[in-house]
């Protein structure tokens, strides 16, 4: 602003109703722009517009799925809410684990940021889930991410694998924790759209659960941590809710740019705030900044809101009030603070040299007043700005293409002669979305804080909560973008169970979910209606399964051009063990162990890993998914695990059988003999359905040769269908598969790490 350019007051936007505003620009539309007016009785001051421009974008307001998103909490029964401490609508669900123990967990998206500049949007992914988890209080104690990226042979993958690696192991790495897992998927589809969603758990005692609201007149409003500067403006309204166009890498402006260590103080620093007892709300500052934490806290709290932006640290001493108040700097927090307790605040974050400011302070007006150089800039209901935005009953129509998709079964595919399953076999192990994934999991640290249980390559990460009772919690995350393609609903369930299977094979309970939506342009009917499929597939899902959402994000228009991602809803699944002493790994370790197959395999090819790999196909309808039978095996897993029946666990899902037990031997180096006679008469399946389906709610499980008549006892007694199907050979070295082929494990190995070695 200039010294001949009148700074835009609320005084001077109510005398000038005829200026003319750049809302388009800002991502707003004529007619949400036009409600803006009605709403305040007049045009918008430039910082109003500001606000109202990022928290109205729908990566902030959710304007285009929230009518949908309600289906998660009109689908609850009493059994979803016995563990429930917080659900959607906080920074983060709260599980109660017993033992007076809480954790916290959600999974977010930042995935244009992390196409623009690969290193920084994801490495500012971490930090800003990592700040949801801080924000209820609880100390972060680790991170897992699920990763998709364009075909492994393009041109430019190479440059988003390195940075968006780069990027999560920086800031994860810095910060000290652990990152126990996740997927990575390697296809054409995500070329100018990669994903990359990041998790992160926390754990807290009951009592210092803390909430995102600002109540209490007179309570100061404090904003602390890194300095506010220009990186990250618009990156929620222009970035994050807007598709690319065809010509690539744009919009670096608008992408975060982080700094772990000063995160790192941060957490150590609120810790110390909800130790003293000095803070009554906190948020942190991620998406829309300063304009999101206001309106937020003023808004849940149902209060109002007096800030001076005079009083924001800046970096920059040129940015405009809009800029401040769109600015996505990391490392930021906002606290609400009783006036009583400012000093011993402002003594702790001093310790830490956290920078710390006070804006202003909590109002009974219900107004969140801002002013800037002594003058009002904004003046609006917070609850206008934060909850009260559009909602969109988008128009939804099945795809002209889904019928023909569907009739185009795997069914029709040519099955190889027993000879050559073999080479199929090795096939699937060496192609990029089996392959060994080390090069990316070996730059994570995943035992730091000493507490892991188990991390990759194991169906989930597990971590000790309490070192003395053993309890701990398991985290899986999983998706199935081809699934979803063929059927998005069951997609949607085939990602819930495949994450539910993952937690509970490793002996723990199932107990709570977080979802991260991608999905491509809403304002395509097709896209809208693959999401409301799948977000009514995961509700249902979760009532089955008797586990709540207990909350996540969406993001939409992930497309370039008018390419469109596959649907692609990633599931977190958090499960509790009461010692993690019981733990199952996914490999077996020891020779002479019976090789056990856990449930019914049916001829589901459609969509599998052999479709894609060996014909390069996709077509017909993904596995059906049985949450009925998921539940009987999670019960089964465990109690097997608390008796202490099995030494090994792993499900089955992409690549089958075949793909399972190559697994399970490389994960140790001990090989095993296979037979599928058995398993064939039983089921009256093939070979070839007998390696690759892709059937749910199946495990293989390795057992002592003394346990093995309880085991099967078990199993009888639970009603879920076991079969002996072989038996751990620690001296052969190679996966025998009876009548079929012999592979040493060496060439397993060679195949299974090449395809993301070219990365190294």
């Amino acid at each position: 602003m200039t010294a001949s350019t009148p700074r835009d007051t609320v005084e001077r936007a109510a005398a000038t109703p005829e200026r003319e505003q750049p809302f388009a620009a800002l991502g707003l539309k004529p007619d949400e722009y036009e409600r803006i007016r009605e709403i305040l009785g007049r045009r918008p001051t430039s910082a109003e517009l500001a606000m109202y421009s990022v928290m109205w974008s729908e990566h902030c307001s959710y304007k285009s799925s929230k009518k949908h998103l309600r289906t998660f909490g009109q689908k609850v029964t009493p059994e979803m809410q016995e563990r429930l401490m917080v659900g959607m609508g906080q920074n983060a669900g709260v599980i109660d684990v017993g033992e007076g123990w809480a954790v916290t967990f959600k999974i977010e998206s930042h995935n244009h940021p992390s196409f623009v500049e690969p290193f920084q949007g994801a490495a500012t992914g971490v930090g800003g889930i990592v700040r949801d988890i801080i924000s209820m209080g609880a100390r972060p104690v680790a991170v897992m991410d699920a990763l998709r990226f364009g075909d492994i042979d393009h041109p430019d993958t190479a440059r988003v694998v390195h940075g968006v690696v780069g990027g999560i192991s920086f800031y994860g790495n810095c910060l000290g924790l652990p990152n126990i897992g996740g997927e990575t998927v390697f296809d054409a589809v995500y070329q100018g759209n990669p994903l990359v969603n990041a998790l992160a758990v926390g754990v807290l005692r009951h009592e210092d659960l803390h909430l995102a609201n600002a109540t209490g007149a007179g309570n100061k409003v404090v904003l602390f941590g890194a300095r506010t500067g220009g990186d990250g403006i618009g990156g929620a309204s222009i970035l994050a809710s807007e598709s690319f166009d065809e010509e690539g890498p744009a919009k670096r402006p608008a992408v975060q740019v982080g700094d772990p260590f000063a995160e790192k103080v941060l957490i150590e620093c609120c810790l110390e705030l909800y130790a003293a007892g000095v803070v009554e709300g906190i948020q942190d500052l991620g998406a829309a900044g300063i304009s999101c934490a206001t309106s937020e806290l003023a808004a849940n709290g149902d209060s109002g809101m007096r800030v001076e932006l005079d009083h924001v640290l800046l970096r920059d001493p040129t940015l405009t009030a809009e800029e401040i108040l769109m600015s996505e700097s990391q490392e930021r927090m906002m606290a609400i603070v009783a006036p009583e307790k400012l000093d011993e605040f402002l003594a702790i974050t001093g310790k830490w040299d956290v920078e710390t400011s006070v804006l202003g302070e909590v109002t009974g007006d219900g107004r969140l007043v801002i002013t800037h150089s002594g003058d009002v800039i904004v003046d609006v209901d917070p609850k206008t700005v934060a909850i009260d935005s559009p909602v969109y009953d988008r128009p939804m129509a099945r795809p002209e293409w889904q019928d023909a998709l569907q009739a185009d079964s795997a069914a029709s595919l040519p099955r190889a002669a027993r000879e050559e399953l073999g080479e199929q076999l090795r096939a699937l192990i060496g192609s990029p979305n089996l392959g060994d994934p080390s090069w990316i999991t070996d730059q994570y640290d995943d035992y730091v804080l000493g507490n892991t249980a188990l991390s990759k390559p194991d169906d989930a990460g597990m971590v000790r909560i309490d070192e003395e009772s053993g309890l701990g919690f398991a985290v899986a995350v999983d998706a199935n973008g081809r699934y979803c393609q063929l059927d998005p609903r069951e997609g949607a369930k085939a990602a819930l169970a495949e994450a539910y299977r993952n937690v509970a094979v490793t002996g723990a309970t199932p107990v709570g979910v977080s979802d991260c939506l991608n999905f491509g342009n809403p304002e395509i009917p097709a896209v809208m209606w693959q999401f409301a499929e799948a977000v009514d597939g995961l509700a249902d899902g979760c009532v089955e399964l008797g586990i709540p959402v207990t909350g996540g994000n969406v993001s939409f228009y992930n497309q370039t051009g008018e390419t469109q991602i596959h649907p692609t809803p990633v599931v977190g699944v958090l499960g509790i063990i009461d010692d993690v002493d019981r733990r199952l790994p996914s490999g077996w370790q020891d020779d002479g162990q019976a090789i056990f197959l856990l449930g019914t395999t049916r001829d589901e090819l459609d969509g599998s890993a052999w479709a894609g790999t060996i014909h390069g196909h996709l077509g017909g309808l993904p596995p059906r998914v049985d949450l009925a039978a998921e539940r009987q095996l999670a019960g089964l897993m465990q109690g097997v695990a608390f008796d202490g029946l099995a030494t090994a666990a792993h499900d089955l899902s992409e690549g089958g059988l075949g793909a399972a037990v190559v697994e399970g031997a490389l994960r140790f180096g001990i090989g095993a003999r296979i037979w599928l006679s058995g398993l064939m008469e039983r089921d009256g399946i093939d070979e070839t359905a007998a390696l690759f389906s892709e059937t749910g709610a199946r495990a293989i499980v390795a057992v002592a040769r003394e346990d093995e008549v309880k085991f099967t006892g078990m199993c009888e007694a639970r009603g879920v269908p076991v079969l002996r199907i072989g038996v751990t050979d620690a001296e052969s070295r190679a996966i025998e598969i009876q009548d079929i082929a012999t592979i040493p494990l060496d060439e397993l190995s060679a195949a299974n790490r090449a395809p993301l070695a070219r990365f190294a």
